[in-house]
């Protein structure tokens, strides 16, 4: 793995200097530098102009399902049954109600005792 200061110099000598992969690892033989690792890096730097390890912003899954009017509405489905004897609901059965995915109500289903 390329630490932050050799993807820095990597990036470095890409731009102002042009260097490809194996003339990169020839300069810097102590470094045990991967040659796909330093490949797949100068790929990066082509393509987005950054050597962070980090992703764009908005990139990844999005958090939609778990909004504040979802877990009110999920936490009321809950909690209505506490009262009524007999009229348990599953997760499962939450999630068909509300047109969920199964995992986006678990989690929010057993509200923790503090907040009760």
């Amino acid at each position: 793995m390329l630490s932050k200061e050799d993807r820095v110099l990597i990036k470095v000598l890409r731009v102002e200097k042009g260097y490809g992969a194996k003339r990169i690892m020839t300069e810097f033989p102590g470094r045990n530098f991967s040659l796909a690792s330093v490949k797949r890096l100068l790929h990066q730097i082509d393509t987005t102009g950054s050597a962070s390890a980090y992703r764009k912003s908005g990139s990844g899954r999005r958090r939609t399902a778990r909004c504040g009017t979802n877990v009110e509405l999920v936490e009321a489905i809950a909690l209505s049954q506490e009262d009524v004897p007999g009229t348990h609901r599953t997760v499962r059965q939450i999630a068909r109600e509300t047109a969920w995915q199964y995992k986006v109500v678990c989690p929010q289903h057993h509200v923790p005792q503090s907040e009760a």
